[in-house]
């Protein structure tokens, strides 16, 4: 990085000690944006990018709260309020023993970002928790739900920042926030958190979004090339909501997904993965991969090894950030695989993508491919000031067009920028022009 890029990223390093992942994010944008300053040097004027890499609110608070045994746990709380530019902070909860200020800073950062791309009026931020929801009751998890939502209820709002789901918050874990943020605010404010049940305010197509979107997204991509889906072998890791919705968009447009995966092993089954299934163990009985293979003929639960050592066409990452490094990226490449759609945040490290773009990879970012979750949470937010639901085929539709929207503005920026197919700088150009140019109209802020 030259001049004025390469300045910020060492006072981001320098100011913020310690947070690999959120360094590894703006990295990423600011490299990407050399050819932007270089065109238009206004951006670099007023400390623009200072600002921009640069929370606008940070909030770490406690949790206290008590499980079934009667004992007391303290855990932390975090929402960092990164960037309302464009409107109310938007992105989701994470609640998972790994969280930290520097985790919560980098999907807040990327989320500015992401939220750009679709058009719709929100800006960016990102919260969470260290608790750890796998294995504790749904007494004691509604009782961390309602500590948490304690504080946080303190900090949100439907015109100020609209929380959603992550890893480790479904929705029971919305459900029992929203009950505790109603019961404090003595209102019923259902556009303050997305991801609702469809009775209280919810949006069909949210519980498929970010996996439909990903997979959306790889279609455009191979569109490009004259190609599609249809025949190409699939792999995916992770076994949430993202990676079980990429597997059946995946197989309504005539691919067959053969792998997914949790912290135990991945599944592989040749035959396709049995959606039916694999939604029974993981949404009904919270159950682990190797139920899948207990009762599946076929497949087979490696528990060395990643989903990318299976020979495939196309990579869906849904799993969690940083989970596909250089060796991955190589043996997928030598492997054969033309096509990989990030469906969770910043899954490939940086040597990965190197290797990528390199092999001349079909290769999304996760702020453009899984933005389709975000996307349909801010159709969620249309519905509610509303008050009113669309039915399935209607929201689909405003999904698929988001999708296709955020793929030709990515192939667009690519081309503007002199680098034709990189949807990496396609898509942090694209998202930083539109929120760049309206924190110059709002001044000093």
């Amino acid at each position: 990085m030259q001049g004025v890029v390469e300045k910020v990223y060492e006072q981001v390093v320098a100011r913020n000690r310690g947070e690999a992942e959120f360094h590894q994010a703006v990295r990423e944008v600011l490299e990407s944006l050399e050819p932007v300053i270089a065109k238009h040097p206004h951006y670099a004027d007023n400390a623009l990018l200072e600002r921009i890499v640069e929370p606008e609110r940070q909030i770490i608070f406690r949790v206290p709260w008590v499980d079934d045994a009667g004992a007391v746990h303290v855990n932390r709380g975090f929402r960092v309020e990164f960037n309302s530019a464009l409107g109310p902070y938007k992105g989701g909860l994470r609640f998972h023993p790994s969280v930290n200020v520097g985790i919560i800073k980098f999907l807040g950062f990327e989320q500015i970002f992401k939220n750009a791309l679709t058009a719709q009026g929100i800006g960016g931020g990102k919260g969470g928790s260290d608790f750890d929801p796998h294995g504790r009751s749904d007494a004691e998890v509604m009782r961390f739900c309602q500590s948490f939502m304690t504080e946080l209820s303190r900090h949100i709002g439907p015109s100020t920042d609209v929380p959603a789901g992550d890893i480790g918050v479904g929705g029971r874990e919305v459900g029992y926030m929203f009950g505790q943020y109603k019961r404090l605010r003595n209102s019923y404010d259902a556009g303050v958190l997305t991801g609702k049940g469809l009775a209280w305010g919810g949006s069909l197509v949210r519980t498929e979004a970010t996996g439909y979107g990903t997979v959306l997204f790889a279609q455009s991509m191979l569109a490009t090339k004259g190609e599609a889906l249809e025949g190409k072998k699939v792999a995916v890791s992770g076994s949430g909501n993202v990676a079980i919705y990429a597997i059946e968009k995946a197989q309504q447009l005539g691919a067959t997904p053969i792998t997914f995966s949790d912290s135990s092993g991945y599944v592989v089954d040749e035959a396709g993965v049995d959606l039916d299934l694999l939604k029974q163990i993981k949404e009904v009985e919270r159950g682990r991969v190797k139920d899948y293979v207990e009762r599946r003929p076929g497949a087979r639960l490696v528990a060395e090894g990643r989903p990318w050592d299976v020979p495939v066409d196309v990579a869906l990452p849904c799993a969690t950030q940083n989970e596909l490094d250089g060796d991955a990226a190589a043996t997928l490449v030598r492997n054969g695989c033309t096509v990989v759609s990030e469906g969770a945040n910043m899954p490939s490290t940086p040597e990965a993508v190197e290797a990528f773009q390199a092999a001349g990879v079909l290769y999304a970012p996760g702020k453009a491919s899984n933005a389709g979750g975000v996307a349909t949470s801010a159709l969620e937010m249309e519905q509610n000031a509303g008050r009113t639901r669309w039915d399935f085929k209607t929201a689909d539709a405003k999904l698929t067009g988001i999708m296709a929207d955020i793929h030709d503005s990515c192939v667009a920026a690519a081309e503007e920028y002199g680098r034709p197919g990189d949807y990496v700088l396609g898509a942090n150009a694209a998202g930083f022009t539109r929120v760049a140019d309206v924190m110059i109209a709002h001044g000093i802020v």
